[in-house]
């Protein structure tokens, strides 16, 4: 045995004992998505006071932090998003309103001198004469003038919610002030003591967010100028326990620096997460089964250590995705599934190349011949790889949410995929071929012979690129009929790019959509879009809705069946909404760009700009297609369109590099002949490495549940579209630019 093998053996022994040790030793962090819960993005505001800056975002933060804390929800998480964004997560949280509301207040808390009642004339908010003095109204909706605030928020040292069982006065806020605070709050009860009783400026009033909250008489007892000593007060009103609890709540917390704003609001039931991690698991268990015994079929020997390969590939991306601390979204969890498929294509690709080299060398060995198909494949597998990792990083940088999870798991899914077909089933293939008993029966190993679709290829010598302007004029008639799908159907944009709110239900009995509608309507949502999914599942998307209004749309569909479950609940501002449309548009931009870049540097201009041709034919197709089908074009189809680009550019960078080692061999030989033949030599990987991603992502649609059924369907057809278009638009359109040159 060579020294290399044995090191390659020691590397790929090594890599598998870590990643053994790390999935059972270190879990993986499950994305709200998948475990059920809230996550909510707030945004900062700027004021007349102060910008929405870095530093107002950080004491933000902190002050959310503590309100979240007191909310008692386990293992919460807050992080910055970019420079006034600040996104929080709460497991297991399904009804966000409470939670939202007390994130989303200001709690600018002051305490006011009344001065009297409001002129008739004088509209609420601050008098422009009168600079230092307001008109609010007070609990019972009579306008006040209130003189500025004397003291703040934060001139309180702490309160608590408080129930008067003996008085029977039902729930009130205790506020001790701290400091300088005792001495004005005796000073302010002090000032309005000195009016009689009965007289507005006898009060004293709070304010919580520009509303007075209440505004009591200082007792008769308390003498004039003197003042209510010992730094404390009782906040009273029509509260409840839970009213009251959050008032204390947001004054401990204290005022937010900034007003911020809800721009994105998700809760995701339970059920939808456990059910998403069951359906993908048998997803990839079906699916890697299949694509095991088609390999195996096709590659016998060297496909069986190939399937070993594929899981150890599996065992070592969960192991980075669990080392890295990365969340495993959703989409996360379906591009873990598709790279399983993915990572079958370097395998392919060394093995067709080991038959190549097995059939043209005279006394050529199983060992020899696997030697070199691993050497001469290898700039296929890198240049195929890397613009997969191109498209992973584009998804990890301009997308958001569960989407950016994909971006993660696609990109640790390619570079363990390059692990385990160049260290792991080398270091297998070569330890196997070295065997005496395969040495004896080369056919066994499965590279001994060219294969059913070469000898096809061989015996028919079909000339594919003799007229390359026919294939041009297919895919153009293919671009108008899904550019006029575009056009006539137009494209049903999720809530992610268009704003608004949806909500998914599973019911105990079908509710029909029209007899959901009409409820809607009745209820006060007459544009409520109601779709049916399955037998038992409902859909509402709306405009922009509280979380009140929400939760009448909840009780409205749950009065149609004697049992209704919320299983997920996006809101999107409309302000993010037209910062994702756009962060799209620049991602496929961008996407297309970065491919072009990379291509040209690899190979020519020439093979570059066909390349990143076909790849713009793909997206439009798959648009169209879904546009034709009416399928909703969200975030989670964006990743799929960027997978697709990947994914497609694979198949070009193959017979590119195939043409480009032709070109070299063979000086003066005509451009398209080399073409041709290329094609012909690749076509057999491109069927087999089709068919192994195939297997894949039928089982991720057939079971992969209702929420990845449209990705799924997307990468589906993505994968016929592109690998049409890899040999039949960006090869002859190669050649037609390489005759007009």
């Amino acid at each position: 045995m060579h020294r290399s093998t044995r090191i390659r053996g020691l590397i790929a022994l090594v890599a598998v004992a870590l990643s053994l040790y790390v999935a059972l030793t270190v879990p993986v962090h499950l994305g709200l998505d998948l475990r059920g819960g809230t996550q909510i993005v707030l945004e900062t505001r700027p004021t007349a006071d102060g910008d929405a800056d870095d530093e107002a975002t950080d004491r933000t933060m902190e002050v959310l932090r503590g309100r979240i804390d007191a909310l008692g929800v386990a293992e919460p998480t807050i992080a910055r998003s970019g420079s006034d964004r600040i996104v929080v997560e709460l497991p297991g949280l399904q009804d966000p309103r409470e939670a939202a509301d007390v994130l989303g207040r200001t709690a600018q808390l002051s305490f006011h001198q009344v001065l009297g009642a409001a002129a008739p004339d004088d509209k609420p908010g601050r008098l422009p004469e009168r600079a230092r003095e307001q008109v609010l109204d007070d609990e019972s909706g009579r306008p006040l003038r209130l003189e500025a605030a004397s003291l703040t928020g934060k001139d309180v040292e702490k309160a608590a919610a408080r129930l008067d069982q003996q008085g029977g006065a039902g729930w009130h806020v205790t506020v001790d002030f701290k400091g300088s605070g005792k001495d004005g709050w005796a000073r302010l009860t002090g000032e309005a003591a000195c009016h009689a009783a009965g007289d507005p400026a006898r009060r004293v009033a709070i304010v919580l967010d520009d509303k007075i909250i209440s505004s009591p008489q200082v007792d008769p007892s308390v003498a004039c100028r003197s003042g209510i000593s010992g730094g404390s007060t009782q906040i009273t009103g029509s509260f409840d326990d839970s009213e009251a609890k959050e008032l204390a709540l947001l004054i401990n917390g204290g005022a937010l620096p900034v007003p911020v704003e809800t721009v994105e609001q998700r809760t995701v039931g339970p059920t939808l997460g456990a059910e998403a991690i069951t359906a993908s698991a048998w997803a990839a268990v079906i699916g890697t089964a299949l694509t095991s015994l088609f390999i195996i079929a096709v590659y016998r020997i060297m496909g069986a250590l190939a399937a070993v390969a594929l899981a150890c590939y599996g065992l070592i991306s969960y192991a980075a995705l669990a080392a890295l601390g990365a969340t495993l979204t959703l989409p996360g969890l379906a591009g873990f599934v598709l790279a399983i498929g993915m990572a079958v294509d370097a395998n392919v690709l060394v093995f067709e190349r080991a038959r190549e080299e097995y059939a043209a060398r005279h006394r050529a060995t199983p060992r020899s011949s696997v030697t070199a198909g691993f050497r001469r494949a290898f700039s296929a597998i890198a240049d195929s790889n890397i613009t997969t990792l191109i498209a992973a990083g584009l998804l990890f940088l301009l997308a958001s949410g569960p989407v950016r999870g994909f971006g993660v798991t696609l990109g640790i899914g390619v570079l363990a995929s390059m692990v385990s077909a160049l260290v792991i089933t080398r270091a297998l293939a070569d330890y196997a071929v070295s065997r005496p008993a395969l040495r004896r029966r080369p056919h066994l190993t499965g590279i001994a012979h060219t294969g059913t679709v070469r000898d096809r290829l061989g015996r028919s010598n079909p000339s594919l690129m003799r007229h390359p302007r026919r294939w041009l004029a297919a895919s153009a008639v293919a671009l108008v009929a899904a550019a006029s799908g575009i056009a006539v159907r137009g494209l049903d944009f999720g809530v992610e790019f268009t704003g608004g709110r949806l909500i998914e239900y599973t019911t105990a009995t079908p509710v029909d959509a029209d007899r959901a509608r009409a409820a809607l309507a009745d209820a006060g949502f007459p544009r409520a879009v109601v779709q049916t999914s399955g037998e038992n599942q409902l859909s509402v998307r709306t405009h922009q809705l509280s979380n009140a209004q929400a939760a009448t749309i909840t009780d409205t569909i749950s009065d149609l069946t004697h049992q209704t479950d919320k299983i997920r609940d996006e809101a999107i501002g409309p302000s993010l909404g037209k910062e994702l449309r756009q962060g799209a548009l620049i991602a496929l931009g961008v996407a297309l760009g970065a491919q072009l870049i990379y291509l040209a540097a690899r190979f020519r201009w020439l093979l570059g700009t066909s390349a990143v041709a076909a790849l713009a034919h793909d997206v439009v197709i798959l648009v169209g297609i879904f546009a034709w089908l009416g399928k909703p074009v969200d975030g989670v189809f964006l990743a799929a369109l960027l997978t697709v680009i990947g994914y497609s550019v694979n198949d070009s960078v193959v017979v590119f590099d195939r043409i480009r080692e032709l070109a070299r061999a063979n000086r003066g030989k005509p451009f398209a002949r080399i073409a041709d033949q290329a094609l012909l030599q690749t076509l057999p990987r491109t069927v087999n490495t089709g068919m192994g991603a195939a297997f894949i992502l039928t089982a991720l649609a057939v079971l992969g549940g209702d929420s990845l059924t449209d990705f799924a369907l997307a990468l589906l057809i993505g994968l016929v579209v592109g690998t049409y278009s890899s040999m039949f638009t960006a090869t002859p359109l190669a050649v037609e630019l390489h005759r007009r040159s």
